[in-house]
């Protein structure tokens, strides 16, 4: 890992110029955006870098362009900002911008084709189709067996999801969940859970949550202080290999870039299964990367500048 941080040595503030930290948004994950993003606004601005908080309206674009700034780093959550479309926005307006690109955005945003991407380059994933009903819901848990989970294929912050332990339990689940769109239904994985961070070409150590209430949900991952994050996660050498490879599989396949956190299950054999995977995770004060980057001397400002150097050209770091 010590290649990071020699990289990060030769990158100076003022070869970033103006850089717009874009947060907020429109999407359900708005509240956790804005969090995240006064985080990075911080931590950079205590580097030295020209940075200034701005809060993402569909004129994004416009707004950067006109404001003079050089770059962008994204720290939105979510639909319009990370899946694809304020990237695309973006690209036409010629600013640089952290993080995936277009086509990796909404891959990694849809968990129905981020699956199916996946498992096409042999990465274990849970059985799951597309219900359209709660009746074609009941019916997929019926074929699957209890407990299954329900959740929308286009949220993260587990916004609109349910574990769902008895048939009576999916028309309430299934109604939540389509209040965001299209719905998923997934076999449930009883093992741990388990997140790894790629940041560049390099996987940080793998971390496990443990909610208080035995559901790592909205509350256990931004408001709640009994979450405990264990880092690195207690496994054998061979599964943190396995999963540690698979992330990097996936990163790759979805057309990832810069940064990523790649979720997946531990299924009752201890077997690891890709659940999905975040072009822009939360960097709150709950947030998992940078508990995977402290384990290894990492600290937040160091992140966010290594995030931030992949904007960069050439040209611009011999400036």
């Amino acid at each position: 890992m010590g290649d990071l941080l020699v990289g990060l040595c030769d990158v100076q503030a003022h070869h970033f110029g103006k850089v717009a930290v874009v947060m907020g948004g429109w999407s359900a994950e708005r509240e956790v955006s804005l969090m995240s993003g006064q985080q990075v606004f911080d931590s950079l601005s205590r580097a030295g870098v020209d940075a200034h908080p701005v809060d993402a309206g569909a004129d994004i674009a416009t707004v950067l362009s006109k404001g003079g700034f050089d770059r962008a780093f994204l720290i939105l959550h979510g639909r319009g900002g990370e899946d694809g479309r304020v990237q695309a926005a973006l690209e036409l307006a010629g600013m640089p911008y952290t993080g995936t690109g277009v086509l990796g955005s909404a891959l990694c945003m849809d968990k129905w084709r981020a699956k199916a991407m996946v498992s096409a380059q042999g990465v274990a994933t849970p059985e799951a189709c597309l219900v359209s009903s709660a009746d074609e819901a009941r019916e997929a848990a019926t074929q699957m067996g209890l407990p299954t989970v329900i959740k929308p294929t286009g949220e993260g912050s587990s916004i609109g999801v349910s574990i769902v332990t008895d048939i009576d339990q999916i028309g309430s689940a299934f109604d939540e969940a389509s209040r965001f769109g299209s719905v998923l239904i997934e076999k449930f994985m009883s093992g741990q859970e388990i997140a790894a961070t790629v940041l560049g070409d390099q996987v940080l150590p793998l971390v496990s949550t443990v909610a208080a209430s035995g559901f790592y949900d909205y509350n256990a991952k931004y408001v709640a202080n009994d979450t405990q994050y264990v880092c690195p996660a207690k496994l054998d050498d061979e599964i943190t290999g396995k999963i540690q490879s698979m992330a990097l599989m996936v990163f790759k396949a979805l057309d990832c870039r810069a940064w990523a956190r790649v979720d997946f299950m531990l299924d009752a054999l201890g077997e690891p299964h890709f659940i999905e995977c975040n072009t822009a995770p939360g960097m709150t004060s709950h947030s998992l990367v940078p508990v995977a980057a402290k384990k290894i001397g990492l600290s937040f400002e160091s992140v966010c500048i290594q995030i931030l150097s992949d904007t960069l050209s050439a040209e611009e770091l011999t400036s």
